[in-house]
């Protein structure tokens, strides 16, 4: 494993731009967003936690992990959260933020996911794979920023990407599934643990490998995943993407025997 290669906040040159499209994959921005801001994130995701009338396996909304010390399935994630979380939907829009994607990409960033996944003590992390998804008009432009609400360290579960596998595309048959990759698929040498403090975001590619580990200490690991889009490569898609999102997970539910499904 290595450091996360850093950068300020300040514009980018071409050759920085170039050395995230084609070499890394993956950028760590120290301090950029107002820990004020977080605080307030934080606070409405506590607020948010209480939602009992949101969570649910059955709400499309909600996402659920196994404890891995208890066996017990937790609730871990809205999907999406900007429509509930107006501090969260202020993140996802912050000036600072969207300056350095439009210099990452040289074009308007457009939101196209979001998400707030909780990670609480005990609870699972996410297997190696990418994010990009072989559905008719993904945008191959797809990245994601993460936005810590809590330090984010190997004890609690940080994601650890690894750098320059990107560049190959898509690793897994493109069916429009969700696929893991085997392991032995990167170099765990080139892994790099995303190590964050609040106020920090990193940014990697949908076509960046990466995963994390269960979540071992005491402490919380939530984390603002934002996911955006260049507008020439499809313009604004939040609302189609959300529309085809649901109506591939009725069908994966449905293959279970899980039919009384609802969007709240």
């Amino acid at each position: 494993m290595t450091s996360a290669m850093l950068l300020d906040a300040s514009p980018w040159s071409p050759a920085q731009r170039r050395a995230y499209w084609e070499d890394q994959g993956f950028i760590v921005l120290r301090g950029l967003l107002r820990l004020a801001d977080i605080d307030q994130a934080s606070d409405e995701a506590d607020l948010l936690r209480g939602r009992n009338d949101l969570i649910s396996t059955r709400n499309l909304r909600c996402r659920f992990q196994t404890n891995v010390l208890t066996g017990e399935c937790q609730f871990e994630t809205f999907d999406p959260i900007v429509d509930i979380g107006p501090v969260c939907r202020r993140l996802a829009f912050d000036a600072r933020l969207l300056s350095v994607l439009a210099e990452l990409y040289d074009d308007v960033p457009c939101l196209f996911k979001d998400k707030l996944i909780y990670k609480p003590p005990g609870v699972k992390g996410y297997g190696l794979h990418q994010d990009w998804i072989a559905w008719p008009g993904f945008p191959r432009s797809f990245l994601t920023v993460l936005a810590p609400l809590d330090d984010a360290d190997v004890d609690n579960g940080c994601t650890e990407v690894f750098s320059g596998y990107h560049r190959n595309g898509s690793l897994t048959q493109e069916d429009g599934q969700y696929h893991e990759l085997p392991l032995e698929t990167v170099d765990p040498l080139r892994g790099v643990l995303l190590e964050l403090r609040r106020g920090d975001v990193a940014i990697f590619g949908g076509f960046t490998p990466h995963r994390s580990a269960p979540n071992r200490s005491a402490r919380w690991r939530r984390q603002l995943y934002l996911s955006y889009n260049a507008r020439g490569d499809g313009g604004e898609q939040r609302a189609k993407h959300y529309d085809e999102f649901h109506h591939w997970l009725r069908v994966k539910y449905a293959e279970y025997g899980k039919a009384d499904v609802y969007f709240e």
